[in-house]
């Protein structure tokens, strides 16, 4: 082979790869370098009805930080912590496909694969991995025995190379649909990172990990898999970790602890494990997240942090003692080339789905805090619902299976596919009373903050010590020799979150009837809806 061809060979293999025989950083030189990012994106691709986050104006917001940092002679990267699927109905019933669009025009550089891309079938998912402009990463998902997902992507700015890799939680497997992921497994991500960090550090000069894995303050996760902050102790040579999974902002208010008092267009301290920096921009593209690097001779060190507010909004009482709504920080406006190609389906899907179908007097509560923690109205309701459509004695509602709250007034059938938008089907399986004991005991042992967290219709008891207790169903203590039905959905059935697998069992039925349908009857049936007849009340204690 002549010289000239082999350069030409090697020139050809530098293209191909993006990163083959990359020089490495100048020495004495210093790179500026800001890492943006969002997480748990949840099909908000539109703003919501009090002009708050949405991928236009989140793409102003972008825009100028790349104009802000290039001009100063830096360079930038936008990473996704996952979870694009699931959560409003109009992405719900296109697929998510208007906010693959939309991160394709925000020139995302990489996501993690989250828990919920896994929510439709795999034929789903893989036209979504199609659709991406961008790699979506996860070095520990398995199909068949090899990596689903490539387990990074280094990229070579201005000859400093950035390694990105993706992991995703280890409980996804739980968290879905079993036919979804057959053939699929999660492993440990932190075994996985043990082997790839090494290998990704003889290749790049920074090692960044995008995570759907959940911060967890001080690394309690409970009965949830371990998170960032356990990572981050564990593997050594990570340099950041750009999460998701938990929804919160990974603001430290001191060591360990975590500012749940958050104010938005504060200053955020982002967590810091074993030499790895932590962070988290809460969820919805409420935030985006802004992290400005320097690196200089090896050292790659942080010199500034910041949520940017998309549009988050607080009431303000007026002199005239009205209350209105006005921004945290100065208000940006909405990007004309996202709004262009969003809108055709955001209009699709409000045509769709603004059918009222009810009303309720005041609100029933479905908040991610309070609905993965204590007893709440709207999963009574939904409980009660189920109870009615399948003749069962109790229901047991799963905390994550609760999306959203509903507002007084009106009522839509996009309001219940916000609170229920995978389109599970209702389970029913008579149990003898030893067999309901052993079921709410399982249940009651279910972390407070977690998805799994029971909410109950239909039965009273106290929970104590991860042990049911003075169990009462239809008002009347249980009986030997009687039989009682339990209505739940069929992911919890069939073993989600965790939940004893029942899907087997000889009385089982899949009814076939989906979730919000069974929840649109209901309410249709009897509005106005007083929402004081689904207050919990202290039908279920714990202590």
């Amino acid at each position: 082979m002549s010289i000239r061809h082999l350069v030409l060979s090697c020139l050809l293999i530098v293209g191909l790869t993006g990163q083959a025989w990359a020089q490495g950083p100048e020495k004495d030189k210093t790179y500026r370098i800001t890492i943006m990012h969002t997480n748990d994106h949840h099909g908000r691709f539109w703003k919501n009805s009090d002009g708050e986050y949405g991928l236009s104006a989140q793409k102003t917001v972008v825009d100028a930080i790349r104009r802000e940092v290039a001009a100063s002679g830096g360079h930038t990267l936008l990473l996704s912590g996952g979870d694009i699927n699931m959560g409003v109905p109009e992405s719900d019933l296109q697929d998510a496909v208007p906010d693959f669009l939309g991160m394709n025009l925000l020139d995302f550089q990489a996501m993690a694969v989250g828990n919920h891309e896994f929510d439709k079938p795999l034929l789903v998912l893989r036209m979504q991995r199609d659709l991406a402009k961008f790699p979506m990463l996860a070095a520990n998902i398995y199909e068949n025995g090899q990596r689903m997902f490539d387990p990074y992507k280094v990229f070579t700015i201005d000859g400093l190379r950035i390694g990105v890799m993706g992991l995703t939680t280890e409980d996804t497997y739980k968290m879905v649909m079993p036919e979804n992921v057959k053939n699929i497994e999660f492993r440990s991500t932190q075994a996985e990172a043990a082997k790839v960090v090494p290998e990704l550090r003889a290749k790049a000069d920074v090692v960044i990990a995008a995570t759907h894995m959940g911060h967890y303050a001080n690394g309690l996760s409970g009965s949830q898999a371990p998170g960032d902050v356990e990572l981050a102790r564990a593997v050594k040579g990570i340099d950041l970790v750009v999460g998701g999974h938990t929804q919160n902002p990974a603001c430290m208010k001191a060591e360990n602890e975590i500012d749940t008092a958050y104010v938005p267009g504060t200053e955020c301290k982002p967590d810091r494990q074993n030499g790895t920096w932590i962070v988290q921009a809460h969820e919805w593209g409420k935030y985006v997240g802004r992290a400005d690097f320097e690196y200089r001779n090896g050292d790659f060190s942080l010199v500034k942090y910041a949520l940017i507010p998309i549009n988050l909004k607080r009431p303000v009482k007026g002199a005239d003692g009205k209350t209105t709504l006005q921004t945290y920080t100065p208000e940006i406006p909405e990007d004309p080339a996202m709004l262009a190609l969003l809108r055709p389906y955001q209009d699709f899907g409000q045509e769709k789905l603004g059918v009222e179908v009810g009303s309720v007097d005041s609100r029933l509560e479905g908040d991610r805090t309070v609905v993965r923690a204590k007893p709440a109205s709207l999963a009574v309701l939904i409980g009660q619902a189920n109870m009615e459509k399948t003749k069962a004695d109790f229901a047991i509602v799963n905390g994550g299976g609760v999306r959203d709250s509903i507002a007084a007034g009106k009522i839509t059938y996009k309001d219940l596919l916000k609170v229920q938008p995978w389109g599970n089907t209702l389970s029913t399986v008579d149990l003898s009373a030893d067999e309901v004991m052993s079921y709410l005991n399982a249940a009651a042992k279910m972390s407070v903050g977690s998805g799994a967290f029971a909410q109950f219709a239909g039965i009273s008891l106290d929970i104590a010590g991860g042990q049911a207790l003075n169990v009462r169903i239809n008002n009347a203590a249980l009986e030997d020799g009687k039989t009682y039905r339990m209505v739940i959905n069929n992911f919890q059935a069939t073993g989600g979150d965790g939940y004893p697998k029942v899907s087997e069992h000889k009385s089982y039925v899949n009814t076939g009837f989906v979730d919000a349908d069974v929840l649109k009857s209901y309410v249709s049936a009897r509005s106005p809806l007083k929402a004081a007849d689904y207050d919990p009340g202290r039908a279920v204690t714990r202590r």
